[in-house]
């Protein structure tokens, strides 16, 4: 398969690319930054210099041909303002639907975040990321063109990967390592049954690859 990932640099981005290349895929990372070229290349990934920020759909689709799916994986960052969490986690992944809906590449797969909603109240940064993330999801579930799936994790942590997860509509609050939401996008990009499933994911006491055969009704 021939992936393409949006956010390319970002930890879970990262792991999943490796997962991709260890098993023969092509793993495309979507970078900002020319000086994380070296970085995706040790992952075993192809990099792109894209800026989804300014970037337009036609440049973004041609990118995104020839891929089996895409995955949005990019973020604005903890350190960024309200107006960037609109911009990246809205915007880009409006963009990224665009672009793959232009390209003819069904299978768009997001990460997004649990408790994300865009009714959510608040005017902090993260009630702003929070409401981001949600009129992200409304748009991408909006769109008859797409097998869409949206993954929620819980609270991410660099903790090992165990494989064992808790994988539902809604599962409450809980960590998650990186590595198992890296994992658990593997699994969801090689299950197409999932399309059309907003996910939450956390820790628990089911083998991941078990946990999505059952939620994909297998």
């Amino acid at each position: 398969m021939r992936i393409v990932i949006a956010g390319g640099h970002g930890q879970i981005a990262l792991r999943l690319e490796r997962l991709l290349a260890a098993r023969g895929d092509e793993a495309v990372g979507v970078i900002r930054n020319p000086k994380q070229i070296e970085d995706l290349r040790a992952a075993g990934a192809e990099p792109v210099v894209l800026d989804l920020e300014s970037a337009s759909v036609e440049e973004t689709a041609e990118v995104l041909r020839g891929a089996d799916a895409v995955v949005f994986a990019a973020g604005a960052g903890p350190n960024s303002g309200g107006e960037r969490k609109d911009s990246v986690d809205r915007g880009a992944a409006v963009l990224f639907a665009d672009a793959a809906e232009q390209a003819g590449v069904r299978r768009y797969v997001v990460v997004s975040s649990m408790g994300a909603d865009p009714e959510h109240p608040g005017n902090e940064v993260f009630d702003v990321y929070l409401r981001a993330k949600g009129a992200a999801d409304a748009d991408v579930r909006s769109r008859a063109a797409l097998d869409w799936t949206i993954l929620r994790p819980g609270m991410l942590t660099n903790d090992a990967g165990t494989g064992q997860v808790l994988l539902a509509a809604s599962t409450g609050r809980g960590p998650v390592p990186r590595d198992d939401v890296a994992a658990a996008l593997l699994e969801l990009l090689d299950t197409p049954a999932t399309a059309g499933l907003t996910l939450e994911l956390i820790s628990g006491s089911v083998p991941l690859t078990v946990a999505v055969k059952d939620i994909a009704g297998n």
